[in-house]
This record gives structure tokens, sequence and C-alpha cells, in this order.
């Protein structure tokens, strides 16, 4: 059986992704890193198909930081989150200027959901979806929750 996370076929690839970081990802990485939210983080994680920007094993949570490129990628991003989802982990996005404009506000978000996220060895096939929803969803700094589907205006 294969790895599923930090395959030894896409180290290369994970290497230059930290070498060449967004300077948005540099910024919330310095807030992520040294155990300042209580947690472990790695960077540029592949799970699966897929490189995560930021990952937390324990709490089974994807940090993405988006660019306006993600505008043309909705179907790769969406397809994505469902292989995470599948696997049980749990995806927050940020844009760029979510993380230029209002850090705090972002790291509230993300310290608010590592709080209420199961530990991996109780979560059931299913856990960590909205009730509501097989999709999984995301909050926005403005603290609003929206299905997946509608993470891009």
């Amino acid at each position: 059986m294969s790895r599923i996370v930090n395959n030894f076929k896409r180290k290369e690839v994970r290497k230059e992704l930290r070498k060449n970081q967004t300077p948005q990802e540099v910024v919330l990485w310095s807030r992520l890193r040294n155990n300042q939210t209580k947690q472990k983080w790695k960077r540029q994680v592949s799970i699966g198909p897929y490189i995560a920007d930021f990952y937390c094993s324990k709490k089974l949570l994807v940090i993405e930081v988006d660019g306006s490129h993600h505008l043309d990628e909705k179907e790769y991003d969406e397809d994505r989150e469902k292989y995470f989802l599948d696997l049980g982990i749990t995806t927050l996005r940020f844009w760029n200027n979510e993380i230029n404009t209002n850090i705090d506000g972002v790291l509230k978000i993300i310290m608010e959901k590592l709080e209420i996220q199961p530990h991996p060895s109780l979560l059931l096939k299913g856990e960590g979806v909205d009730s509501h929803s097989s999709s999984p969803t995301r909050r926005g700094v403005g603290g609003e929750v929206t299905p997946s589907s509608c993470i891009f205006p």
C-alpha cells in the first residue's frame, strides 16, 4: 500500500514549493509555526495526489491560501476538497487579501476550528461535515459559513 501523506515521490515538489512560498504563505506560516496555535503544523504536505499549503495531522485540518488563479480552478479545488473530506480532513480556505488585511481575523477562525475539530481517532466516516449538507464548509474572515460550492464569488 502506498503512502497517502507525504509520498516520497512528491518530495522534490514539496521542497520546491517550500522554497517558493507566496508572501501570504510566509506570513501565515510565521503565525502557525513553533506551536503558536498549540498544534503542530506542516507546510506543503502531499496528501494523495494533492499538496496542501498547511496541514495539522492531529486535527485533520488543511489550510489553503488562495490567490486570484484559484478563480479559474474551481473544479480542481472542489475535487481536492472532496478528496480530503473523504479522508476525514477539513479544509479552510483564505484569500491572499484576507491574510494581507486581517491576519488576526484569519487566526481567530483557525483557532476556533482547532477547538472544535475532533481528534482523528474520534472521527467517524461522515463527521466533520456540515449537518445540513454532505459538502465541506468554509468560514471566511467575515464569519460567514458557505458551502464549498460557493467558495468563490
